[in-house]
C-alpha cells in the first residue's frame, strides 16, 4: 500500500502538541479541550445526533465515522502550523467565486490536508 504524498508543506510538521489520543470519546474530547477548546460544543452536540442515528439504524457505522472525524480534526489541530494553513484555506473557500481558480487551489488544499490527517491515522 503506497502512502498518499504530504500536501505542500506538510514534510515538516514540527512537534506536535499534545500526544495522539485514543479514538473513544473521552480521550478526544480532552484532547479537543487542548487543542481547540471551542469546538468542544459541536463535539458533544454531534456526538448526541450520531447515537441517535445509531441507535435508529442498528449500526455502529455513524459512530465510527464520528470518531474519525474527531480524530482527524484533532491530528490536524495537533501541529499549529497545519492547522492554521487549513484554516486559511477554509477562509479563501468561503470567501471566493467558486469560478475563480484560487477557490479550486483552496479546496485542493483541504482535501489534501484532511486525507494526510487520516492516513497518518490510519498507518500509525
Amino acid at each position: 500500500m503506497t502512502t498518499p504524498p504530504l500536501p505542500p508543506g506538510e514534510g515538516a510538521l514540527g512537534e506536535a502538541v499534545i500526544p495522539r489520543p485514543d479514538s473513544t470519546f473521552p480521550a478526544l474530547r480532552a484532547a479537543l479541550a487542548r487543542v481547540a477548546p471551542t469546538r468542544l460544543p459541536e463535539l458533544i452536540a454531534e456526538r448526541a445526533t450520531v447515537f441517535t442515528m445509531a441507535t435508529r439504524s442498528s449500526s455502529y457505522q455513524p459512530i465510527a465515522l464520528y470518531q474519525l472525524k474527531w480524530a482527524t480534526v484533532i491530528e490536524i489541530e495537533r501541529f499549529p502550523a497545519l492547522a492554521r494553513r487549513l484554516r486559511a484555506a477554509e477562509h479563501a473557500a468561503r470567501s471566493l467565486d467558486r469560478d475563480d481558480a484560487a477557490w479550486r487551489t483552496a479546496m485542493d488544499e483541504i482535501r489534501a490536508i484532511t486525507a494526510a490527517a487520516r492516513a497518518r491515522l490510519t498507518r500509525e
